[in-house]
């Protein structure tokens, strides 16, 4: 790529599963910000889920299930850095690993717009912010934007973030929804992509 400067973005997550809506978002932030490849990165141990009723699924389960849902499509790569870290996840080493393994490339991080309202508590967010450019993925639903235009203008004051939104379409699709629609034995069609709706009933995920 040369003369060019990469621009990478970087969707995290416990993927548990992985689904449709996380995709979209993924999409959503590479055509709207021309984003070079966009890295799929399950976490490792979501230490913050470990007294949630039902366990989450290891590391591996997850990574295969995020490999089969963004397989066939080459702007999306599917990282196993979180997954082969021991310990808890924390963002900002993954976030200064993947700009140590690419030198001069442009970060961007991709959370949700009410993850926004949260990062100034995450484990040094300082060092988060310094590295990358945060895309704030919004629905209008999910959060007050009077309260997200603040805590915008305020991590901008404090740290120097640099935020940036990504327009999504209002899907409520959620892994905890999925996972019990398994477990009832209802339908998780076009909620998934179609290979990972199979593997996780071959497999007899969440049932």
């Amino acid at each position: 790529m040369s003369g060019k400067t990469e621009k990478i973005g970087i969707l995290g997550g416990t993927f548990d599963p992985i689904h449709m809506g996380h995709l979209i978002i993924a999409e959503q932030a590479r055509d709207q910000y021309s984003l070079d490849r966009v890295l799929l990165i399950p976490s490792g141990h979501s230490y913050f889920k470990d007294k949630r009723a039902q366990k989450v699924l290891s590391a591996e389960t997850r990574l295969e299930m995020t490999r089969i849902a963004a397989e066939g499509y080459a702007p999306f790569r599917v990282s196993d850095i979180e997954v082969n870290r021991p310990g808890n996840t924390y963002s900002f080493e993954t976030l200064e690993e993947i700009a140590r393994d690419n030198p001069g490339a442009e970060l961007y991080f991709i959370v949700g717009a009410d993850t926004v309202c949260a990062m100034r508590t995450w484990r040094e967010p300082g060092r988060i912010f310094r590295i990358c450019t945060v895309l704030a993925a919004m629905r209008e639903d999910q959060i007050d934007p009077v309260k997200l235009e603040a805590e915008t203008a305020a991590l901008q004051r404090d740290f120097g973030a640099r935020i940036l939104p990504v327009s999504i379409p209002n899907i409520g699709i959620s892994s905890t929804d999925i996972r019990m629609r398994v477990g009832a034995g209802k339908s998780i069609h076009y909620l998934v992509p179609d290979p990972l709706e199979s593997y996780i009933i071959e497999k007899g995920i969440y049932r």
